[in-house]
């Protein structure tokens, strides 16, 4: 009789534990189902295009058709405008590997037309440099008592121009101005003894670009308020100089692609044929 009572509690302990078990494993696909649903939520949310958005992309058509330069331009400049004067950004894909070093792209630019905007540029000069500085329009000009005003705080400005004797107050500034992109650069042109050319350049819209992780090139051509021949020409000019800094080391296409879009505009894919050597 015993034998049979210990019998049935163990069998009554296994189906408790049986039903312990299914039910944390019905909790744990549970919880596992509300983490995926509010991820879902968190990075997956999609916001209804406007009225104005969706009638641009249903004008451009198939995203992945490429047109011409000057139609690219014509079909951008027909999308509704909104009620400022946006930027015309140009995306360039590059079969460049940007992890080497001898393959990275990045440099300066001066559009013919220039693109619209003026930049804040402060120069590190002493003596006649800094004056030419100051002629060319730099908002701020100094030395040690600039560099210490930008450790303090103060970033606002666009672009930093440095006269090489001057990089060794600049050099203690990597830590606030390298996460930025405003760190002087040879390669941008912005550490130069020549600081009055270079301020007058930055000040009107020289436009710096930089090859991303992931091979592409992003920067600002012009405004939408342009004629259309203007961005036609500065959009010829870049890309014609792109073709030309073709690092030697890289393989294969090297302007494999590009888009131009407005800032709240759908990409209109650009036809790169004669640039894509």
């Amino acid at each position: 009789m015993a034998d049979e009572n210990d019998i049935r509690d163990e069998i009554r302990a296994r189906a408790s534990s049986a039903k312990n078990t299914a039910a944390a494993i019905d909790a744990a696909a549970a919880a596992t189902a509300d983490e995926k649903k509010s991820r879902g939520k968190r990075y997956n949310k999609r916001f209804k295009p406007s009225k104005r958005y969706r009638g641009a992309t249903n004008a451009r058509g198939i995203r992945t058709d490429t047109h011409s330069i000057a139609d690219a331009v014509k079909m951008l400049k027909n999308f509704k405008s909104v009620k400022f004067d946006e930027s015309v950004e140009l995306h360039v894909k590059l079969g460049v590997n940007p992890k080497k070093t001898d393959q990275q792209v990045r440099g300066t630019f001066v559009f013919p037309h220039g693109i619209g905007q003026s930049k804040r540029v402060v120069c590190f000069a002493e003596g006649p440099a800094a004056d030419q500085a100051r002629e060319a329009g730099a908002m701020e000009v100094g030395g040690e008592e600039l560099a210490k005003k930008i450790q303090d705080g103060w970033l606002d400005f666009d672009v930093v121009i440095a006269h090489p004797a001057m990089m060794r107050h600049v050099g203690r500034l990597g830590k606030v101005l390298g996460p930025r992109k405003l760190m002087p650069n040879p390669k941008e042109g912005s550490v130069t003894p020549n600081v009055g050319p270079a301020v007058t350049e930055f000040s009107g819209g020289k436009a710096k670009f930089r090859v991303d992780d992931g091979g592409n090139l992003h920067l600002v051509c012009g405004k939408k308020s342009f004629d259309a021949e203007k961005l036609e020409e500065n959009l010829t000019a870049f890309l014609n100089y792109l073709k030309n800094i073709k690092p030697q080391t890289a393989r294969g296409t090297f302007i494999q692609g590009a888009s131009i879009a407005s800032t709240m505009s759908p990409g209109v894919a650009v036809d790169v044929g004669q640039f894509g050597t």
